[in-house]
């Protein structure tokens, strides 16, 4: 039978005897088949049309043309590996560094994130010639084992934490130890992370690295406070260690005031180290490290070559220039401001008329709302979190939740999420918090709560 005329029913069972159960569906219960998708928006074998408010990686939107264009085109005359000289692979490092402060200035090409990650640990303990790394708690850098053992969201479940790894408190200012009402929670946070690298040295540890999302993701849409990542990053050189900025999640202008995520935290910071992913190709496997000369010097020192086979590939140096050549020639980064802040101005709104909604955070189109039970605990409201976002599916929006809480509704949508979007997900959203007079945020989580 061919994949076009197969029912959902039949693709989800052939998924079931083929698949892993390890390999998760979005909406388990009740799985949507898509089968096109365009700009923001995503199709079901039906024709049914749904809002994508969480899909980061279709960065400027499901199919672009003209980033497919650009595949295509290149696909047609050469797709190789990178140790032939070729015009893309060097006009991409060059429109990459443009974006970028001057010190990170040499380019890696890869494939994933995961990659791109397990590449910046290498280079950091080559640079260094120490192996330990600090972290922040809930934090995921990847899928490789050497990326499990730094990502606590993922080692607790498994073989826990290895003696080289110290897990240092997340900046969250709304759940963590230094809140909205500290005078400085920047420096307090930081002072944690110099009080675990003190606690690795006494034990005669020594630190390679500080590896941390400039906005952590999984952790709950974090915004951590400004002047905390140059505070860190002075602990961590000082115990001899270099800063990696995860951008995997929020690159590319997603943040809107700024190119990369982790300028927000001051125009001086610069890390040693930059990881992307995910939204470079908007859906074509492409990833990038960037570094300084001293550590690709260092790494260039042991005599190994780094090649990877696909990376930096024509077609996929031809995709992640098309994807910046979008992003410039839509001004979806001035596009990102605009929505994002029209989205939280909205998302405010119905915090004064809803008690669940216990805080609203972001910059860009990268947005937090995060759902309690109470608001003098601020304990989350993990049920009602996945009611609201199964019932938002109901109304052809697809929306998800993390956090440690899993509580966090998260809005990491296409760059070209519209205004006319924005007000259509807050509606929705309001129209399901309503429910019935009198609904209490039990009640939705019980499913007993309805539109009105």
């Amino acid at each position: 039978m061919a994949a076009d005329q197969r029912g959902k029913a039949a693709t989800l069972a052939l998924r079931r005897r083929l698949l892993s159960n390890s390999c998760r569906l979005f909406f388990p219960e009740d799985p949507i088949k898509i089968v096109r998708g365009q700009g923001q928006y995503m199709y079901d074998e039906q024709g049914a049309e749904y809002i994508d408010c969480i899909n980061n990686v279709a960065h400027v939107g499901h199919c672009h043309p003209l980033v497919v264009q650009a595949a295509h085109e290149q696909n047609q005359v050469l797709n190789t590996n990178s140790r032939y000289l070729h015009d893309n692979i060097v006009d991409y490092a060059q429109r990459l560094s443009e974006t970028l402060p001057e010190k990170l200035c040499v380019f890696y090409f890869l494939n994933s994130g995961s990659e791109a990650n397990d590449l910046a640990l290498r280079l950091a303990r080559q640079y260094t010639g120490h192996w330990d790394v600090v972290v922040l708690d809930h934090a995921y850098h990847g899928h490789l084992s050497s990326l499990i053992d730094i990502s606590p969201y993922k080692f607790r479940d498994l073989d826990g934490q290895k003696e080289w790894v110290h897990v240092a408190p997340l900046p969250d200012t709304y759940r963590g130890p230094y809140r909205e009402d500290h005078p400085n929670p920047a420096v307090a946070y930081a002072s944690e992370v110099k009080r675990v690298v003190s606690s690795a040295q006494e034990k005669g540890r020594k630190i390679a690295a500080f590896f941390a999302e400039s906005l952590p993701s999984v952790g709950g849409q974090i915004i951590p406070p400004a002047g905390y990542f140059p505070e860190v990053a002075g602990h961590i050189r000082r115990a001899g260690g270099v800063f990696v900025a995860d951008e995997i999640q929020v690159g590319f202008g997603r943040v809107g005031k700024h190119f990369w995520a982790f300028q927000l935290q001051g125009e001086d910071f610069v890390p040693d180290i930059v990881t992307m992913g995910k939204s470079i190709g908007n859906g074509h496997p492409v990833a990038c490290v960037a570094t300084t000369q001293a550590v690709a010097r260092a790494f260039e020192a042991t005599g190994v070559e780094y090649f990877n086979t696909f990376g930096g590939s024509p077609v996929s140096c031809a995709v992640g220039l098309a994807v910046l050549d979008v992003l410039e020639k839509e001004q979806l980064q001035a596009h990102a401001a605009c929505v994002g802040s029209f989205l939280m101005e909205l998302l405010g709104q119905q915090k004064a008329k809803h008690p669940i909604l216990g805080d609203i955070r972001g910059v860009g189109l990268f947005i937090g709302v995060d759902l309690i039970k109470d608001e003098a605990t601020r304990m989350p409201a993990t049920e009602e979190a996945d009611y609201v976002v199964s019932r938002l599916k109901e109304n052809y929006i697809l929306l998800s939740t993390d956090g440690p809480g899993r509580n966090v509704l998260k809005f990491k949508p296409p760059m070209c999420f519209s205004l006319d979007n924005a007000r259509h997900v807050v509606a929705k959203l309001d129209a399901i918090l309503t429910g019935e007079p009198g609904a209490t945020a039990s009640q939705y989580a019980q499913g007993q709560g309805s539109d009105s």
